[in-house]
């Protein structure tokens, strides 16, 4: 049978798929021929505006189901068939890029869009959409990209899958006489598609027949000279320039192995204004694997199109105080400011570091860095890391730190995303950067040996770098305004998200660390949560790090010799380092190591909540500390704070007692609703749970390429939604009762797990997580506690101690069950994973076999 005789066709009931949307559209092409395409098309009146969806190779418009069902009024969808794709016609001869942006406008004339348009594209489809929007430039209002490419990257080769296909054999058997290339679309989805859904989108080629223009396609893509379509794909690529007017949006699943991240950071480079969103669990086929692109698709348009207005910042504060002004002003001071204890001990004057600094600020500009890239830190805590991180901000460079408890695969996968330029690692990161792929030149922080270097790629160092800036003027310093750090979150409530702050926020929290804490030049810091002692420069005061390889495993000689070598007089550290500084109290018997701790004024405890118990038991060991545990996160730190005294005068309550706001923050609450959604006008009102609110001059400018993340965070303008559930009280003071993804939906109402885990935990003497089991509105609350607490075998828990458990979290337990241990966050080693715990209690109480831990 001829292709030319393969007609189009209305596809038959599919899953998500309204049979109303389908239509069939003739118009005659470029050379008069009449073709037929199989359209989607919503039917609405496009008075506000019409968006155009295009496919790429090997799906069809099903790909934009959830964007026709979740289109707003005003919004005609359009989503094409390509002719010899979906159920279009199939031709008789191949289409070529340029001939399919011909057939769009085709399209388009007989469908009489007018505009404004949005044009939405993915794979090979983005390249078409854009062809057509540069022809139809005065419609335009919009571009959506997802997943694709208008340029191979320089460097780098075609995808493999994609050069293997284009092999005149293979591209015959796997993408034309068999279903291979079509089927592997939908198996490269994370997480796995359902299958009536994989069905679905292989279902208009189910024939070699229908299959031909799969094979088309893949041998249209232009990757070598004097390839017929490479002057269209050359005409748009140079025509992206011209869209510096049009907002864009790019959705990606980062775990593509075929438009991987280097073209989004080619896309980046030519639409730098584009919005971005990275759905960090997702494949090629993003809005299969990340349904949610549709919602956030229609609230971008919402808003670059005037339908919704941007939300509003936090008004910066009216000062700002260099970060590197405690430096400069101990530039000839011969005091300690950084002491190394792991390993080979050194010390760092203030003097000699400030010189380091300005060195390497001076080598990196010369060495390449401009103002604005992303310079990657892989440093282990010390003088190494301190001087990298103010000489990058001293030379206008924006640092990108992730923590090294996210894992290997986490901190690639978080680095990744944030596209640094540079990195700046010791030989162990940077062997982790070659294997991971992160992209950036590389500068080692030590003199390797050369073939170490070729093996790492490593073109500088930072002495190579402070010889080189060594007497050249350093370049001019960056404004208030400017970008200065990507932080990542502790990964330990999902994927690690990106939180990028600017000079003014960063400044701003610094001058609230020493506000809310009273710190002085005479200060001396140990920093037993390694990322505080960076603090140390910028507040103006020595810091040092204990040798310690994890916060869980801080011994109290650890601390104290940190203590001792730095004179401390204030120390930052995390619960569960506060927890093993306690417990190895008795061997911190010399008497250095009780002169040390008795210099310590203040303890500062944060990341997770602190019970009082153990505050109590430390200052047996520091006598004469003020015990403080703030609350804060990434992106807001600190928020409030509260002393040991202020603990034991708040009492017991639902919840953890975190204090008042810290001057020149403000907090609300969003109230929930019965499904444990926080939806309600903020308010702060006593009593009133909900989800968080903050609003502070040091609070974060954005969540990195998390357009969506982001839009949700601060829909209230000016104010960022935590995703902490917690009320105030009477005396304006916070209580926090959980995460809001892990409140308990009982039909009695919404449940944090807190308040009861409190309860619990000191009638048990050890950890223990409450979660919800069941669908949501109807849950069961369920107490999981540690063996560690509770002896006896893993199971259900034994009858006298389940009594004491019910009777202890005042309010009905459906079942209480113990586990060998429970699933701790890395960084802080307190935070449970109570998505994991509920998951294995539900299989638990399903009588299937779940393991002897979550």
């Amino acid at each position: 049978m001829s292709r030319a005789t393969v007609a189009a066709t209305l596809p038959p009931r599919l899953p998500g798929l309204d049979p109303a949307w389908s239509r069939l559209v003739t118009a005659a092409d470029a050379d008069g021929v009449p073709r037929t395409w199989h359209v989607l098309d919503n039917g609405a009146e496009p008075s506000t505006g019409t968006m155009l969806c295009v496919h790429g190779n090997p799906t069809w418009s099903y790909l934009w189901r959830r964007f026709l069902d979740h289109a707003p009024p005003g919004w005609r969808v359009l989503a094409v068939d390509q002719l010899g794709m979906g159920h279009s016609d199939r031709t008789a001869e191949p289409r070529t890029f340029g001939r399919r942006v011909e057939d769009l406008g085709v399209l388009t004339d007989a469908l009489g869009v007018t505009g404004p348009v949005v044009s939405v594209g993915h794979d090979w489809g983005g390249p078409i959409s854009l062809g057509w929007a540069l022809a139809h430039r005065a419609q335009v209002r919009g571009v959506v990209l997802a997943n694709t490419g208008v340029h191979q990257p320089a460097g780098s080769p075609a995808p493999a899958l994609i050069r293997l296909a284009r092999t005149p054999l293979l591209r015959a058997g796997v993408c034309t006489a068999t279903p291979v290339f079509v089927r592997a679309a939908g198996v490269l989805s994370r997480p796995a598609l359902d299958g009536a859904v994989r069905d679905a989108l292989a279902e208009p080629y189910r024939s070699a027949e229908r299959r031909r223009a799969v094979g088309d396609f893949v041998a249209d893509i232009p990757l070598e000279a004097g390839h017929p379509s490479t002057p269209t794909l050359d005409r748009v690529k140079a025509g992206l320039a011209d869209l510096g007017d049009v907002p864009v949006l790019a959705l990606w699943g980062p775990r593509d192995p075929v438009f991987s991240d280097r073209y989004l950071r080619d896309l980046l480079a030519r639409v730098p204004h584009a919005d971005v969103h990275r759905y960090e669990t997702a494949s090629h086929l993003v809005t299969e694997d990340a349904p949610r692109t549709a919602r956030d698709t229609w609230a971008w348009v919402e808003q670059v199109t005037g339908g919704a207005d941007r939300p509003a910042t936090a008004p910066p504060p009216t000062a700002r105080r260099a970060l590197w002004a405690g430096l400069d002003e101990r530039a000839d001071d011969p005091s300690t400011a950084v002491v190394e204890l792991a390993g080979q001990r050194r010390h760092v004057s203030f003097a000699l570091l400030g010189r380091r600094v300005r060195d390497i600020a001076a080598g990196l500009a010369a060495h390449g860095v401009r103002p604005g890239e992303r310079v990657a830190l892989l440093v282990p805590p010390g003088a190494d890391l301190t001087a990298a991180v103010y000489a990058c901000w001293r030379a206008g460079a924006v640092i990108v730190v992730a923590d090294p408890g996210l894992g290997p695969a986490g901190l690639a996968r978080a680095l990744r995303g944030a596209a640094p330029d540079h990195v700046v690692g010791a030989a162990r990161g940077l062997a982790l950067a070659r294997l991971a792929g992160i992209p950036g030149r590389r500068i080692a922080t030590d003199t390797l040996s050369p073939v170490t270097r070729r093996l790492l790629g490593v073109d500088a160092d930072l002495a190579g770098l402070a010889r080189a800036g060594r007497g050249r003027a350093l370049p001019p310093a960056p404004s208030a305004d400017d970008e200065c750090a990507v932080l990542f979150t502790s990964g330990s409530t999902g994927p690690a998200k990106g939180v990028v702050y600017r000079h003014r926020q960063a400044a701003a929290q610094v001058a609230a660390l020493r506000t809310a804490f009273g710190i002085t030049p005479e200060d001396r810091l140990v920093a037993a949560f390694p990322p505080f002692a960076l603090y140390g420069a910028a507040l103006g005061i020595a810091a040092a790090v204990p040798d310690a390889p994890v916060p869980g495993r801080l011994t109290a000689v650890a601390l104290a010799e940190a203590a001792a070598a730095v004179a401390a007089t204030v120390v930052f550290a995390s619960p569960a380092a506060l927890r093993t500084v306690v417990a190895t109290a008795g061997a911190a018997t010399a008497e250095r190591h009780r002169a040390a701790f008795a210099r310590v004024r203040l303890v500062v405890s944060a990341g997770a909540p602190v019970p009082a118990a153990l505050l109590h038991e430390l200052r047996t060991v520091l006598p004469h500390a003020e015990l403080h545990t703030p609350y804060g996160m990434t992106e807001a730190l600190p928020v409030t704070d509260i002393t040991l005294a202020g603990i034991d005068a708040a009492g017991s309550g639902d919840g953890v007692c975190v204090g008042r706001p810290l001057a020149g923050v403000a907090v609300r609450v969003s109230p929930l609703t019965s499904t444990g959604d926080a939806t309600g006008p903020l308010t702060d009102t006593p009593g009133v749970t909900g989800e968080l609110c903050v609003r502070a001059g040091h609070l974060k400018d954005r969540y990195d390429r998390l357009w969506g993340t982001e839009r949700e965070a601060s829909r209230d303008p000016g104010w960022h939604r935590s995703g902490d559930v917690a009320h105030l009280d009477d005396a304006g003071r916070v209580w926090v009762e959980g995460r809001l993804a892990h409140v308990v939906t009982t039909p009695e109402g919404p449940v944090g797990p807190v308040g009861i885990e409190q309860r619990v935990q000191r009638v048990i003497g050890g950890l223990a997580a409450v979660v919800g089991v069941g669908p949501p509105g109807t849950q069961l609350v369920v107490v999981v506690l540690s063996r560690e607490g509770a002896p006896g075998r893993s199971g259900t828990a034994r009858s006298a101690l389940a009594r004491s458990v019910r009777h202890a979290a005042g309010r009905e337990v459906a079942a209480v069950l113990v586990t060998d241990r429970l699933p701790l966050d890395v960084r802080h080693a307190a935070k449970i994973d109570r998505v994991r715990v509920a998951r294995w209690a539900g299989l638990v109480l399903a009588g299937r076999r779940a393991g002897r831990r979550p």
